[in-house]
């Protein structure tokens, strides 16, 4: 998922929030009410460090956040040196992601991981991380993306069940970290002092070397050196998600669950409350609906805005299903409880999250709430940054929370939030193709979501653009209205494979609005 900047340095695709108050978004304040979620975890306090949690496992997840530390003891390498975590034991987590302090630095190098799996005691081979994450972001100069709260980070990485880690971070240009990493290499110990000089050393390949052993020029002068290793940010520290488990669904909203430290919050109330007009309160699922019931669903909800033309012809898709926040677990004391809306939905920006595809549909409830608890608890956001997720299996789940049939206002496509939406598919599709179910979700998902607001799926939109690294601010652009994250912003996101199927997308989805 690198993505390459219009200078082809690498940037990617995978989360960021959404609390800007740029026109038009509006800000609402969620209505009070008895509470929804129970609250199992310490109330987390402004500021990324302190909303960060190191308290023990719980039913509502937990995070470990450990500092990192250079890797070789040898100060007489030049440059900066690489970094990370000898091999360890700690508590189970599942999820894990590299942050550092400022969110505007850029991470070049890279970052891998080792895991040691609960069920079988068995180390994993060395992952990569994406480091490039910055695309998924607020928009430039808005009240979201200046946040004091928030930290740069790479895209998050399910692993699955662990509790053992080793992670190593090479800065660009530095020279690969051996193995063993957390001492120096052999025969990279400085000499004692008073040793002889080093004998004089000519390559194999007969490049002449000065008694350092660096190379020279045919004519006896020093060749040009090597390009300086990039410096690392500051702060790196390693984020150990434990998503924690599903919060039991039948149980009533405003009551105590037996053990909870108090009743359901008024944030659980207000984000199920906004999604009153298309589900019960409190509901795990928002099902879905037949044609006609959608058509006439649409005239209530937006039947004022409508023309005489799409009153007697809507082109809208069937509702599909989508699992609420509530179905997938959200502890809503985590996001901000505020909810900020754009003027409309004229476009679908598609995403992977960069997470692998290592994971079963019955796991996907905990990879993203692992991804939400990263984006809010490491990363400082105000909330998860997709509108909406799907799993391989074609699974719909409702995203930043404020309504899934409204326009809500995400963190997904840096410079063009205002006016569109975000829907990730989980997995990581550089290499790997998506599967027929999630082409299929995000078709219907697509039919019905821009069907609410009049948009036709095979058609082209104009947005203005808040600033990126393709279009300067405020630069009006003509995207597809089903456009890929790479349309908006220079970055390999949604990766290739699932790039070169949005077309496939877009034909089903306008077939499915009956076009």
């Amino acid at each position: 998922m690198r993505g390459f900047l219009a200078s082809s340095i690498g940037v990617t695709c995978a989360a960021a929030l959404a609390l800007p108050l740029t026109p038009p978004a509006v800000a609402a304040t969620a209505r009070p009410a008895p509470g929804a979620e129970a609250a199992t975890s310490a109330a987390l306090s402004a500021g990324p460090s302190a909303r960060r949690e190191s308290t023990g496992q719980s039913t509502a997840g937990s995070t470990q956040s450990l500092p990192l530390v250079p890797l070789t003891r040898d100060r007489a390498v030049d440059g900066p040196a690489a970094q990370g975590l000898t091999r360890r034991t700690v508590r189970p987590f599942s999820l894990v992601g590299v942050v550092w302090d400022d969110p505007a630095a850029e991470l070049h190098g890279r970052v891998q991981i080792r895991t040691r799996e609960v069920a079988t005691g068995v180390w994993s081979g060395w992952q990569d991380v994406e480091t490039h994450n910055a695309d998924h972001a607020a928009d430039p100069d808005t009240e979201e993306g200046a946040d004091g709260r928030l930290r740069g980070a790479t895209a998050p990485l399910w692993v699955g069940a662990s509790n053992g880690v080793e992670l190593r971070v090479v800065p660009e240009g530095a020279e690969p970290v051996p193995e063993g990493t957390g001492t120096a290499p052999k025969g990279t110990e400085p000499a004692p002092a008073g040793a002889d000089p080093a004998p004089d050393k000519t390559p194999a390949d007969g490049t002449p070397t000065t008694a350092d052993g660096t190379a020279t020029a045919t004519d006896g002068t020093p060749a040009a050196a090597p390009a300086a290793a990039a410096p690392l940010p500051t702060g790196l520290r390693l984020e150990l998600v434990d998503p924690g488990e599903a919060v039991p669904q039948d149980e009533t909203l405003g009551a105590a669950r037996p053990g909870a430290l108090q009743p359901e919050t008024a944030d659980a109330v207000a984000g199920s409350t906004v999604n009153a007009d298309v589900a019960a309160l409190s509901a795990a699922e928002i099902p879905a609906l037949g044609r006609a019931e959608t058509e006439r669903e649409l005239l209530t909800l937006r039947g004022s805005e409508l023309t005489a033309a799409q009153k007697a012809k809507p082109y809208i898709g069937p509702r599909p299903r989508i699992v609420t926040r509530r179905g997938w677990g959200a502890n809503e004391r985590w996001r901000e409880s505020r909810f900020v809306y754009t003027s409309k939905v004229k476009a679908a920006f598609v995403h992977h999250t960069a997470t692998g595809s290592k994971y079963t549909c019955a796991q996907a409830p905990s990879v993203i709430r692992g991804i939400y608890r990263y984006h809010v608890v490491s990363m400082g956001w105000r909330d998860i940054g997709y509108n909406f997720l799907v799993d391989k299996c074609g699974n719909i789940y409702e995203g930043r929370a404020g309504g899934v049939a409204k326009a809500v206002l995400g963190a997904h496509t840096r410079g063009f939030n205002t006016n569109s939406m975000g829907i990730a598919v989980l997995g990581s599709y550089g290499s790997t193709k998506p599967s027929k179910s999630a082409l299929k979700a995000v078709a219907r998902l697509t039919a019905w979501k821009l069907g609410l607001y009049g948009a036709n799926p095979r058609g082209k939109t104009y947005l203005t653009s808040g600033g990126g690294n393709l279009y300067r601010k405020g630069k009006n652009v003509r995207l597809n209205v089903i456009s890929g994250h790479r349309d908006g912003f220079s970055t390999e996101c949604p990766g290739l494979q699932l790039y070169r199927k949005l077309g496939s997308a877009r034909s089903t989805a306008a077939r499915y609005q009956g076009r």
